[in-house]
C-alpha cells in the first residue's frame, strides 16, 4: 500500500454506512480500502467501500463487505480510483458480484462447463482486459443514432404488437408471480447464435433463485453468450446499489467494442429499495414512500447509458458502433402502476410490457395486457414482414375485447359481432407460448399471418396449439424455400404472399384430413 498515501480514520460506524475523517480529497464514487479483522475464510486486512457524501469535515462511506469485520478508529486508505470492475472477453459465462468477484458457491455448473473456461463465440481481433468504471456519462447525442433495428424476444405477443429495438429501453411490469423473471429468461435465450450478448443483473434476488436461473441457462446453452451480475439478499445494501451500474458498465465494454448487448435488470424495485436503506442510515430527508427524491436520478442515470450508437465504416471496411438494450423489471401491487418507482421507470423508458395477474390466472402466457403496453419506438423496430402481418393484428384484439365485455351480458349478436369474436378468440389462443420455446421470424410470420388472414378460423380452440406447432413444420418439410427467403429477407414481395397462402390452404386441407382420421 505504499501509494496509498492518504489516510484517513472511522469517525463513527453504523449498520455499514462509515463517517471517516482525514480524506480531504476524497471524491463521490471513489473506492476507499478500510482496515479491519481477519477472517477463518479470508486472510485479507482490508475491505472496500464507497465514498457516497461529502461534508465539511467528514466523508460519507458505504461498505461494501466485511460490515462485521470493521470497527471505529479503523484506517481508511484512498485508493484515487473510483468504483469499477476488470472486464474481458473470458468474463462471457462468469457468475460475478458487483465487483468482478466470482461466485463460486452455486454448484450448479457441470465439469464442462468449468473446464471450457474460454469462449470461442464471438472472436475478436483486441480483447484487452479494461477497467470500467461504474458510474459512467450516456454517451452524447451526436454519437446516437435512431432505434431502427429490432431486437427478437421469441414472444409472438411481444415482436407482432410492441416491437423493440436495439438501443431502446423497455420497462417489463406487473405483479408477483406474473412471469417477468420467466420473460428476460427467454429473452436471454433467444439471443443465442444471434450474435447479441446479454448482461443478466439480478438485486436482492434470494440465492436459490440465482442457482435456478443459472441452471435454466446452462441447460439450454444460453450461458456462453452471457454473463450474471449478482448481489443477493444477505449482500449489504452498497452492493445491491452497485449491481445495476456494474451490468451497464459491462456492457459498455462490449459496445465498445462493437457488440449488441442487452441488459437485464431483475428488479429496479429491490434496487431502490437498497438505495432507500443507504440513504435513510445516512439521515438523508425521506420523500414519497420514504424513497429520497433522487431515486428517480438512481435509476435514470443507468437507463440513459442505454444507446444505439452511429454506425462507421474505417478505412479497411470494418463497421464500428454497436448498442446496448435495457429491460429493467420493476415490481407492482396489485397491479397499481401508480407507485412512486414504477411511475419514475415509466417516464425514463421507451415503453413498458404490462404483465396481468388475471390475464395470468386466465391460463394467458405470456401474460401480456397489449391495452396498457406500449413501445414509444413502434414499427420503427419492426422487421417489414412483421409489420405485414400484425398491421390489423392490435385492432383485430381490440375489437375482439370490446365485443367480448359486451357479449357477456347475453344479448343476441348480428353476425359481424359473432364473426369478430370467432376469430378475436382464435388470435388469443395463438399469442400464447410455453417458455423457453421462442419463435424464430419466419415462425412468428407464418402463424400470425395465418391467423390474421382467417386459416384457422375453422380450426377449433382447442385445437389451435396442435395446428400452430403443426403449421411450421408442414411448410418447412415442403415450402422450405418460402421459409428461407422470409428468414433471409425479413420481408415478403407480393408474389411469396400469395404463395404463403397456397401453402397455408394445402395444409388446411391435409390438416383437417388427419384430425378426421384421427377422431
Amino acid at each position: 500500500m505504499s501509494h496509498l498515501t492518504e489516510i484517513g480514520s472511522v469517525l463513527s460506524l453504523k449498520d455499514g454506512i462509515l463517517s471517516v475523517v482525514g480524506l480531504p480529497k476524497a471524491f463521490v464514487g471513489e473506492l476507499l480500502l478500510i482496515s479491519g479483522k481477519k477472517t477463518k475464510s479470508d486472510n485479507r486486512a482490508t475491505y472496500r467501500g464507497l465514498v457516497v457524501g461529502l461534508q465539511e469535515t467528514v466523508v460519507e462511506v458505504v461498505l461494501l463487505e466485511g460490515i462485521t469485520e470493521v470497527f471505529g478508529n479503523a484506517k481508511v486508505f484512498r485508493t484515487k480510483v473510483p468504483v469499477g470492475i476488470f472486464v474481458n472477453y473470458n468474463t462471457l459465462g462468469s457468475v460475478i458480484d458487483p465487483l468482478g468477484e466470482p461466485i463460486r458457491d452455486l454448484h450448479i455448473f457441470s465439469s464442462e462447463v468449468l473446464k471450457s473456461k474460454k469462449k470461442t463465440f464471438f472472436p475478436v481481433s483486441n480483447p484487452e482486459t479494461m477497467y470500467q468504471a461504474l458510474f459512467n456519462n450516456a454517451p452524447d447525442i451526436i454519437s446516437r443514432e435512431p432505434v431502427n433495428t429490432p431486437l427478437y424476444t421469441g414472444y409472438k405477443a411481444v415482436d407482432a404488437l410492441i416491437p423493440i429495438g436495439l438501443g431502446q429501453r423497455e420497462l417489463i411490469i406487473g405483479d408477483r408471480k406474473t412471469g417477468k423473471t420467466a420473460m428476460l429468461l427467454d429473452i436471454v435465450i433467444n439471443q443465442k447464435d444471434k450474435g447479441v450478448l446479454c448482461v443478466y443483473v439480478m438485486t436482492g434476488q434470494k440465492k436459490a433463485e440465482l442457482a435456478r436461473i443459472c441452471k435454466e441457462l446452462e441447460e439450454r446453452d444460453s450461458l456462453e453468450h452471457t454473463i450474471i451480475v449478482s448481489a443477493d439478499a444477505s449482500q449489504p445494501a452498497g452492493m445491491q446499489y452497485l449491481s445495476v451500474y456494474a451490468g451497464v458498465s459491462i456492457a459498455e465494454y462490449f459496445r465498445k467494442n462493437n457488440e449488441n448487448v442487452v441488459v437485464l435488470f431483475d428488479d429496479y424495485t429491490k434496487h431502490a429499495d437498497a438505495y432507500r436503506q443507504m440513504s435513510l442510515l445516512l439521515r438523508r430527508p425521506p420523500g414519497r414512500e420514504a424513497f429520497p427524491g433522487d431515486v428517480f436520478y438512481l435509476h435514470s442515470r443507468a437507463l440513459e447509458r442505454s444507446a444505439n450508437m452511429k454506425k462507421e465504416i474505417d478505412e479497411d471496411g470494418n463497421i464500428s458502433g454497436g448498442s446496448v438494450t435495457a429491460f429493467p423489471v420493476v415490481e407492482t401491487q396489485g397491479g397499481d402502476v401508480s407507485g412512486y418507482i414504477a411511475t419514475n421507470v415509466i417516464s425514463i423508458t421507451d415503453g413498458q410490457i404490462f404483465l396481468d395477474k388475471i390475464y395470468f390466472n386466465k391460463g394467458i402466457r405470456p401474460a401480456v395486457n397489449v391495452g396498457l403496453s406500449v413501445s414509444r419506438v413502434g414499427s420503427a423496430a419492426q422487421s417489414a414482414a412483421m409489420k405485414k402481418v400484425a398491421g390489423t393484428l392490435k385492432l383485430d384484439l381490440a375489437q375482439y375485447r370490446e365485443n367480448a365485455a359486451f357479449a357477456q351480458f347475453g344479448s343476441d349478436l348480428d353476425a359481424t359481432t359473432l364473426a369478430i369474436l370467432h376469430r378475436g378468440s382464435r388470435l388469443i389462443e395463438l399469442l400464447k407460448q410455453k417458455r423457453f420455446n421462442p419463435f424464430s421470424l419466419a415462425q412468428q410470420v407464418i402463424v400470425l399471418f395465418a391467423g390474421t388472414k382467417g386459416f384457422f378460423d375453422e380450426i377449433e380452440i382447442s385445437q389451435i396449439s396442435d395446428a400452430e406447432q403443426k403449421v411450421y413444420s408442414f411448410l418447412s418439410t415442403y415450402y422450405s424455400l418460402l421459409i428461407g427467403e422470409i428468414e433471409l429477407t425479413e420481408d415478403f414481395s407480393r408474389e411469396t404472399e400469395l404463395s404463403l397462402r397456397d401453402a397455408l390452404a394445402a395444409f388446411l386441407v391435409f390438416y383437417k384430413k388427419s384430425v378426421s382420421i384421427y377422431n
